[in-house]
């Protein structure tokens, strides 16, 4: 796992000092992502840099990677894992390729010296990689085919700047920090937009997608995509062929030369994937390590609500037990979640100020503890959104609401990102526009079986809405806060065979026996405790604490003592004071929120000193 980056300028020459200087910088930029090495290289009009998080062949896998062949250098930055390498590597190496290194990163680069760009048709993983052939005086940027890795790049007049995050482009003077309204709408909803990148003249390479520059300007490709297909498979075939995967999808995970660890929820998704994964390294005398982040009191205060009617760690200590695992609970105090200095380490991880409150801080310092001891974690995102997990799938009104179904209930449970913000600014926004405009857009992708039945096709539809719209949102967080300490985590469910099967498995079969994951829980049950198989599924914990919103409270009242900030260009101050004024039991979780979004907004602001056009 790495950052790359990157600046093509087909007008001039980017071996200068200046250019070098500026190359230099960007890949600075990424640092945290890659800690144990760093790589430069330019040739011409092409300029490549890279930052390593060593994981496979440590001595050998080495960046930028290049190879000179008669027509030219063809070259090479890479982020992530492709987890068939070894197969790729043998058919290579029977169709003439040597090897210098043991990495997959030479395995992919000699894969494209054979196959081009049809490469990716045989790839298994996790990447984001970009290719400057010098053979033909172009660059090919590639994105997986779920986008676990993330990708940017921004247009110029003679070529194209990317990056693994924005900051690195940002890096780059030709491209300024600028958010128009459209950028800001992307912000406050919680859906991911192909291609935005929420910076005014930034993409992203969308999954699936390969996106090309040459001197005849910039052309992109898809080539993968959801597809609707018949699926022909009984239900215990369909069972047995979602555990036949699991298998092999963990077991090829697995593979690390460095300390590997899985994170633990004590829900469906995260047991399966330990219990898998402990029985796989049992067999060679290992116990695999867990990690699960807890509040200081939760257990003993907890309250039950609408999202979450038990608490994580009992069904946590039962997984750690039965499998066996070395386990180790994170606790975390509610003055730790609301410290400035946390808050700031995420917003610079997302280089945008929209997250998830405490939740996205505690998700970092559960990544932060467990870098102490791991380099790769393997989660259990995106169960949930593949296997049908969320209370959406079965809530009637959001199957029925015509619109994202997971924001129907948003403001009930956590609150609206935009209720503090200034009524001329909400206004300008117009966000109820933008949804529907968005939903109409991502509907009119699914395609309908013939012959499905209207119930089929419309959880078809909330199942692809899902999996292209929100499940981004999830894996573009996890990455960056897990990459901002340096830990690699690794999301077996997001396996491409696995998601195009179970995408195409009806509903009827999804939920077969009334529940949510009806599938997964099947699959595995048999590595399951009880206690985990009867469990209903409760989403990522978010502190009960009144500490936390006090602590919040008493920023916020520093931030009200600031009038000239910029933050209340954006901010309306009355709003701010009555949540800020709240007695401690009449906080409530859209009154959280407001301090929440209001606090990101200016340290944002502060950090990143945007232009932003309001109009």
């Amino acid at each position: 796992m790495c950052g790359i980056t990157g600046w093509v300028s087909f007008d001039r020459d980017l071996r200068t000092d200046a250019a070098a200087a500026t190359l230099e910088a960007m890949t600075g930029t990424m640092a945290c992502r890659g800690p144990d090495d760093r790589g430069v290289w330019a040739e011409g009009p092409a300029a490549l840099g890279h930052r390593r998080l060593a994981i496979i062949d440590l001595p050998g896998g080495r960046q930028p990677m290049t190879v000179e062949t008669a027509e030219g250098t063809v070259a090479l930055v890479y982020s992530g894992e492709t987890y068939n390498y070894t197969e790729l590597r043998g058919e290579l190496l029977a169709r003439g390729h040597r090897f210098t290194t043991e990495s997959d990163t030479e395995v992919v680069l000699r894969g494209y010296l054979e196959w081009g760009e049809a490469l990716t048709d045989r790839l298994n993983g996790m990447y984001a990689f970009a290719i400057w052939d010098g053979r033909h005086g172009r660059l090919v940027l590639i994105r997986d085919r779920m986008g676990v890795k993330p990708l940017y790049y921004s247009p110029t007049p003679d070529g194209v700047i990317f990056g693994s995050e924005p900051k690195a482009l940002l890096a780059n003077p030709l491209v300024r920090p600028r958010v128009t309204l459209d950028g800001l709408r992307e912000m406050l909803v919680l859906i991911k937009t192909p291609g935005h990148a929420v910076w005014d003249g930034m993409y992203e390479v969308e999954p699936g997608t390969v996106v090309t520059v040459d001197r005849d300007g910039l052309r992109r490709r898809v080539y993968w995509r959801l597809e609707t297909r018949p699926h022909t498979d009984d239900r215990e075939t369909t069972i047995a062929t979602v555990r036949s995967l699991l298998d092999d999808i963990v077991e090829r995970q697995l593979v690390s030369d460095v300390p590997r660890c899985v994170l633990l929820s004590g829900g469906l998704d995260s047991s399966a994937i330990t219990s898998l994964a402990a029985r796989r390294l049992a067999a060679s005398g290992e116990t695999v390590r867990t990690f699960a982040v807890d509040f200081v009191g939760r257990s003993e205060n907890f309250v039950a609500d609408a999202l979450r009617s038990t608490p994580d760690t009992p069904f946590v200590h039962d997984v750690a037990k039965l499998a066996g695992t070395e386990h180790r609970d994170i606790v975390l105090d509610p003055r730790t979640l609301a410290d400035p200095e946390v808050r700031a380490k995420v917003i610079r991880a997302r280089d945008i100020p929209a997250g998830l409150g405490d939740m996205d801080a505690s998700l970092y310092l559960l990544f932060r503890a467990i870098r102490e001891h791991s380099t790769v974690a393997l989660s259990g995102e995106s169960a949930d959104e593949i296997f049908g997990g969320y209370l959406q799938f079965f809530d009637e009104e959001a199957r029925q609401g015509g619109t994202f179904p997971w924001l129907l209930r948003q403001r009930d449970y956590f609150g609206d990102d935009a209720e503090v913000l200034r009524d001329d600014v909400r206004e300008a926004l117009d966000l109820d526009t933008y949804v529907r405009d968005g939903y109409a857009e991502a509907v009119a992708a699914v395609r309908r079986l013939d012959g499905e039945s209207d119930f089929e096709y419309r959880m078809r539809t909330i199942c692809h809405l899902h999996l292209t719209r929100f499940v981004r949102v999830l894996l573009d967080r996890k990455d960056r806060a897990s990459m901002a300490v340096g830990l690699e985590v690794r999301v077996p469910f997001c396996d491409h065979r696995l998601v195009e099967y179970v995408y195409n498995t009806p509903w009827a079969m999804k939920s077969f026996d009334g529940r949510e994951k009806s599938l997964l829980r099947e699959a595995t049950a048999d590595v399951l405790p009880r206690s985990v198989y009867e469990r209903t599924k409760s989403p990522y914990p978010s502190t009960q604490d009144p500490d936390y919103a006090v602590a919040l409270q008493e920023q916020v009242k520093d931030l009200l003592a600031l009038p000239s900030h910029r933050v209340f260009d954006l901010v309306d101050r009355a709003r701010l004071e009555r949540a800020a004024a709240r007695d401690t039991p009449q906080i409530t979780s859209a009154s959280r929120r407001s301090l929440e979004r209001a606090l990101d907004l200016a340290l944002w602001l502060d950090m990143y000193d945007p232009e932003l056009v309001l109009e």
